[in-house]
């Protein structure tokens, strides 16, 4: 396959605006997901470019009383300095993303065991899946949590998307949403629950998917921040690229 980018990613939503400067993606089904409302700049913005990008997608959120602003900028490319100083004087959150990516064959070993178990959503324990995907989603509050319940059970129907449930002694322990291309498969909201850390269920749910879809390429995206950038590196995981991504609410 060609070179492995950001944009073999998935983002829920659409493209409602692209102009040579920036494409401007808008999910009305998730409001409260910043994740998927945001602006992707092409080439890397002058202040005054960034400021007219801001002026525009507050204008456009306000008519759906959003109240975020969440913004891209372009792949392996530092935001420049005068930027970078607006950023911080007016609070905006930054963070670093990376893009790695495997063949299954070199995914390590690991030693099974029967108290972890991974299973596909079905029918049959879709309602434990969306139970404790509640649960994680409610901690973002009522209306994130409602939006988020409706979007799974589209990922549910979804053939491009397959969702995973693992339990811990039989009890349901972590989750993870796999995104299906011809040529890719993406790791998503990965979660494991606090209290099942550090028992090997993270790497068993990324075992099944490595036993299961052998002939793709498995690809994720990892906060530069995160401890697990580490793990994945550990686990062969490649680097492949970075982009930054600024935030911050707006009372």
């Amino acid at each position: 396959m060609s070179v492995i980018t950001f944009e073999n990613t998935n983002h829920y939503g659409s493209t409602v605006f692209e102009n040579e400067s920036y494409i401007h993606n808008h999910n009305p089904e998730l409001l409260l997901m910043y994740d998927c409302n945001y602006l992707q700049f092409k080439e890397n913005p002058t202040l005054s470019e960034f400021i007219q990008a801001e002026d525009y997608l507050r204008a456009y959120h306000q008519k759906y009383n959003q109240k975020h602003l969440k913004f891209y900028f372009p792949e392996n490319e530092i935001i420049l300095p005068e930027v970078r100083e607006y950023l911080f004087r007016n609070n905006y959150l930054s963070g670093r993303l990376e893009l790695y990516w495997i063949h299954p064959n070199d995914f390590p070993s690991i030693t099974v065991t029967s108290v972890i178990s991974v299973l596909p959503v079905t029918m049959d324990n879709i309602d434990t899946y969306l139970k404790l995907q509640y649960e994680l989603d409610y901690k973002y509050g009522l209306d994130y949590a409602d939006q988020r319940q409706a979007q799974h059970k589209r990922n549910f129907q979804n053939e491009c998307f397959k969702q995973l449930i693992a339990f811990y002694l039989g009890t349901p322990a972590g989750t993870v949403d796999l995104i299906i291309t011809k040529d890719t498969l993406e790791i998503d909201s990965l979660v494991v629950l606090d209290d099942f850390q550090k028992k090997g269920i993270g790497s068993r749910i990324q075992r099944y998917v490595m036993d299961h879809f052998k002939e793709k390429t498995v690809i994720l995206v990892a906060s530069g921040e995160d401890t697990p950038r580490d793990m994945y590196k550990k686990q062969n995981y490649q680097y492949q690229s970075f982009k930054y991504e600024v935030m911050k609410v707006e009372e």
